[in-house]
């Protein structure tokens, strides 16, 4: 329910809240401001275009307890135009760049307005997202080349890479300007695949969307499937069990293992040790044929649902426990070897400082020093009692690698502790039915950060908006920044250690 715009009294409120607010126009430069210095974080801007005015819906949060303010701005639709919040966050600058994209609202003031989402050959004044848009014009064949910021100077070069590449891996291009081996700067370019998957949720029934949510970058189906849920089960008032909140959790540990233990044999791989990658690619086998045991699926689709979960076994403690020793084992002879050691110290640095400033989130922020982690901030569930998240503070590679391990080992713990408690392995809620529109977010710690959904559901129970939010949106301005003063060759690391979605930011 949204209400007349009462920021200072919805401030004072203590405990858990989620509240909507109308701000105008004149006053949302203030509003955000007072969040962000109460240590709120803008998690999500999401523009929606339903019969009537336009709106643009600013969701601040913070935690511990779990607080939500949503900020509602109307924009008359003869004339969008919305105040820029440029000069207060790095990420809001890059939400009104996707905004003015998709929809065509501008941001006045805005300092670098740009083209973000769609490339040079998408035509001017078409707007996707648009609910008066129609179907996609032709291309434009000429169009210019992106506007790339050109380094000067004695002995500057460029080396383009991608966006076609080798292998599986998605399409993204980076551009470098180096001198000698040395990277001054690095630009990505990124949103070559962009899919319309909010686009394609309308119209949706709330049960159906789950499966398009675990597909939206398919390495985290349990992270986007759960923020999926937790929105719509907000928005419709469906109660969900506590034994379901510890089975969806049970999933999540899951998720965030399995990748975490991939991605340190590959970081080891990438440095040239391959024994190691060999060791983690067989323990990480061994995880997808546990996760296809425990919800029918490798990669855990299908446990997460609408008002509960459903899992088809609960894994063994003792499995669990060798898998353990397995990871601990293949880590061990990595940081024993001086070829990992020296190539991971000192490398491609992220200073705390520019996480704060650019809104970075997950593995990335906890090794410079960062302490959020969403499963403290914004629990599913009951807050866990003594969680501490995994943290480092030297921003380099080797902090990056042994968040990871240590994430690895909080997971393991907390599993020996889902798996033990008494249920069974399925939980659901009373049946309830979608009477009225309704509104509502989810925000699930994912194994590369925090993910972030809010959806809009009709009176007839279906989908009218969803807006998602993968932490690589946050991450990737970082890894340019990490990359100032690395050497060429030491990219493919750098980039293995962010290990950043293409797929969850080429939406």
């Amino acid at each position: 329910m949204t209400e007349s715009f009462a920021l200072p009294r919805v401030l004072e409120r203590t405990g858990s809240f989620h509240q909507s607010l109308d701000v105008p126009a004149d006053g949302l430069l203030t509003a955000a401001e007072v969040l962000l210095q109460r240590g709120f974080r803008l998690a999500l801007v999401a523009a929606v275009d339903h019969p009537g005015p336009l709106r643009v819906v600013y969701l601040f949060t913070s935690g511990l307890p779990d607080r939500r303010i949503e900020l509602v701005l109307t924009v008359d639709r003869r004339r969008p135009e919305i105040p820029s919040l440029a000069a207060l966050s790095f990420p809001a600058s890059r939400f009104e760049r996707e905004i003015h994209d998709l929809f065509g609202i501008v941001p006045v003031g805005h300092p670098a307005l740009r083209r973000l989402v769609l490339h040079q050959h998408w035509p001017e004044g078409w707007h996707p997202m648009r609910s008066d848009a129609g179907p996609p014009p032709a291309m434009v064949d000429d169009a210019g080349s992106y506007p790339f910021v050109e380094v000067q100077g004695a002995g500057v070069y460029e080396i383009p890479v991608g966006p076609v590449h080798a292998g599986l891996i998605e399409p993204g291009h980076f551009r470098f300007s180096v001198v000698g081996e040395t990277i001054l700067k690095m630009k990505a370019r990124l949103w070559f695949v962009h899919k319309g998957i909010e686009r394609l949720f309308e119209g949706q029934d709330i049960h159906s969307g789950v499966e398009l949510g675990e597909k939206i970058s398919g390495d985290t189906a349990v992270g986007h499937g759960l923020a999926y849920c937790l929105a719509i089960e907000e928005a419709c008032g469906i109660e969900v069990p506590p034994r379901a909140s510890v089975l969806r959790n049970l999933l999540l540990e899951l998720e965030r293992i399995y990748n975490h233990v991939a991605d340190v044999g590959a970081m080891c791989n990438d440095v040239g040790f391959g024994l190691v990658h060999a060791k983690a690619l067989t323990l990480r086998e061994r995880l997808l044929r546990l996760n296809a045991s425990v919800t029918g699926h490798r990669l855990l689709r299908g446990g997460v649902r609408v008002g509960g979960t459903r899992l088809a076994s609960i894994p063994r403690p003792a499995e669990l426990a060798e898998i353990g020793a397995q990871f601990h084992e293949l880590v061990n002879l990595a940081l024993d070897q001086s070829i990992v050691m020296d190539r991971f110290t000192g490398t491609a640095v992220l200073n705390p400082g520019d996480i704060a400033e650019l809104g970075v989130l997950g593995v990335v922020a906890r090794a410079s020093g960062s302490v959020f982690d969403a499963r403290v901030a914004h629990p599913v569930g009951e807050p866990w009692a003594n969680f501490l998240a995994a943290g480092a503070t030297t921003g380099d590679v080797l902090a990056r690698f042994q968040v990871r391990v240590q994430e690895v080992d909080a997971s393991l713990a907390l599993l020996d502790d889902f798996c033990t408690r008494p249920g069974p392995p399925h939980a659901f809620g009373p049946d309830h039915l979608v009477a009225g529109v309704g509104s509502g977010s989810g925000i699930v710690e994912g194994w590369r950060g925090a993910i972030v959904h809010r959806i809009e559901v009709d009176g007839s129970g279906r989908l009218s908006r969803v807006k998602v939010v993968d932490p690589s949106f946050f991450n990737w301005p970082a890894l340019s920044v990490a990359l100032a003063d690395t050497i060429v060759p030491d990219f493919p690391l750098a980039n293995k250690s962010f290990n950043l979605s293409y797929a969850g930011n080429d939406l």
